[in-house]
């Protein structure tokens, strides 16, 4: 496993960026060709696409930063901006990410009276592609959003390759929801982390899977909003179920920690959880409201 995709000289691309563009890509190229069997303005939904993408990394980056400031607090200045800034060995936030692609599409919508979910609807596909190769991505970085030490069959071992990504890991740390230096070891004069952990990047993966399918039913609807409200409700369940459930995150509100060698590696409840609970429950909301509205639109048209 190797982070780097392509190297030219001190110049290096990322395999992070290069698969979350491939899957952005691919969403965009379904959403136009669903924008134009729609009868809606594609010029315009490419516009939107472009700004969204652009303040969909800022946003996905800022709350990333916030959410684990832990990784920068012991950085110096200004080397930490630098780090703040640098997407190259990942680190967003997918919720970060929604919420400045979301406020551009507001932004679009109002400002040419546009119906905000019939465009919301179809860059569903594009975060759901862009789910799955983010968490790609972080399997190449090798280490990178990193499982809790697991007792559990389906404990992962990662290669030693992969491991010293990340040395840090076996610096030990005052907060217990985040030390691993217990299960490290030295390996060729490295410390690395040998311990079996839950493969949370790859639980991301199979949740991008999930709802890329999902995806092509809830676009079935002729209701506005449907897709976009299913999307934020069964993201927020799995996110929060499958992978978070499991994750070497912090717990601000701690109420059940059980990681290590004969534990399952759980540990509740981390930000993402404290997030997902409110967007389940307004999720849920909104699609009941839709769910009673008239249709919006005729079926769609076949290719």
């Amino acid at each position: 496993m190797d982070p780097v995709f392509l190297q030219i000289g001190n110049f290096t691309i990322a395999w992070y960026g290069v698969l979350i563009t491939l899957g952005i890509v691919a969403g965009v190229w379904m959403g136009t060709k669903m924008a134009r069997e729609r009868g809606l303005n594609v010029n315009l939904f490419n516009d939107m696409i472009l700004w969204m993408i652009i303040w969909g990394l800022v946003g996905a980056r800022l709350v990333f930063v916030a959410t684990s400031w832990h990784q920068f607090e012991h950085i110096p200045f200004p080397r930490v901006l630098l780090d703040i800034i640098n997407l190259r060995q990942g680190g967003i936030s997918i919720h970060g990410g929604l919420i400045g692609g979301i406020l551009v599409l507001i932004y679009y919508t109002r400002r040419y009276k546009l119906n905000f979910y019939q465009y919301a609807d179809l860059c569903v596909p594009g975060v759901a592609f862009g789910i799955i190769g983010g968490r790609i991505g972080n399997i190449m970085n090798g280490t990178d959003t990193v499982g809790r030490v697991t007792g559990w069959p389906i404990g992962y071992h990662w290669p030693a390759s992969a491991r010293a990504f990340h040395e840090g890991m076996c610096v030990p740390n005052p907060n217990p929801d985040l030390d691993l230096s217990q299960y490290c070891r030295e390996i060729g004069g490295q410390l690395v982390m040998t311990a079996p952990v839950h493969f949370t990047q790859m639980y991301g993966v199979i949740i991008g899977i999930i709802l890329s399918v999902a995806a092509f039913f809830w676009l079935r609807s002729r209701k506005a909003g449907w897709a976009f409200w299913q999307f934020w409700l069964w993201y927020s369940i799995l996110r929060a179920g499958l992978e978070e459930t499991f994750r070497l995150n912090p717990l601000p509100l701690k109420s059940y920690l059980s990681q290590g060698l004969d534990q399952p590696g759980i540990g509740l409840w981390t930000e993402t959880h404290l997030i997902s609970i409110p967007l389940i429950l307004v999720s849920l909301w909104m699609l009941w409201r839709i769910r009673n509205k008239p249709d919006t639109r005729e079926e769609v048209q076949s290719a």
